[in-house]
């Protein structure tokens, strides 16, 4: 459950080709991904919406595969990328789609949860989907996850999440904080702000 309202694919597609036509670089978090993981790797682009990361990053060479709950932002990455295994689910409930989710019984090297995911997810499941979503990963594998921090940060339906919280829920979900940044592109994090990028390792 989230607090995204769903079936807007098709106008969310369309704002982003417009940022692309307008000369807007659209692969920040996918460059900032590349720089973890040699191409090759098995990527999950968590709350994938239209595909924009898991797109870019299969074509740099890595083995993607995308999840969303809504089936009109899926419809947008399936036309876009029909050759890439596209999962509709819940976050919360991915612990039961590991046959779905592709042929590697071992995990993913990394999990990206990009676009103010997290703050979207209904409050009572999220410290679930983060687990879900640590629970994908090979060991070692990493987590990536941007979202704003407050109101100016975040969509009108979204929940503020402090970084306190997200901290503790990847805690217990056995992750490791190894970094944290302000921006997809590695500005350095300066102890408070309205955005975090943080970079969390399956221990």
């Amino acid at each position: 459950m989230t607090l995204w309202p769903e079936g807007g694919g098709a106008e969310y597609a369309a704002r982003f080709r417009a940022l692309a036509a307008s000369g807007k670089d659209l692969h920040g978090e996918a460059s900032f991904c590349a720089a973890l993981i040699e191409p090759g790797c098995r990527v999950l682009d968590a709350g994938c919406g239209t595909g924009r990361v898991a797109i870019e990053l299969a074509r740099r060479g890595y083995r993607c595969v995308g999840v969303d709950s809504d089936a009109s932002m899926l419809a947008e990455a399936e036309r876009d990328a029909p050759d890439l295994r596209w999962v509709q689910a819940d976050l919360a409930g991915l612990e039961a789609l590991h046959a779905d989710l592709g042929d590697d019984p071992a995990g993913f090297d990394l999990v990206v949860c990009a676009g103010n995911v997290v703050p979207l997810i209904a409050p009572e499941r999220a410290a679930e989907a983060v687990h879900a979503m640590a629970d994908q990963l090979r060991p070692a594998g990493f987590l990536v996850c941007g979202f704003g921090l407050d109101r100016a940060h975040l969509p009108r339906s979204a929940q503020v999440v402090a970084l306190e919280t997200f901290d503790r829920w990847c805690d217990e979900a056995g992750l490791t904080l190894e970094a944290r940044y302000a921006t997809w592109d590695a500005q350095p994090w300066p102890g408070s702000g309205g955005y975090a990028v943080s970079v969390l390792r399956r221990r």
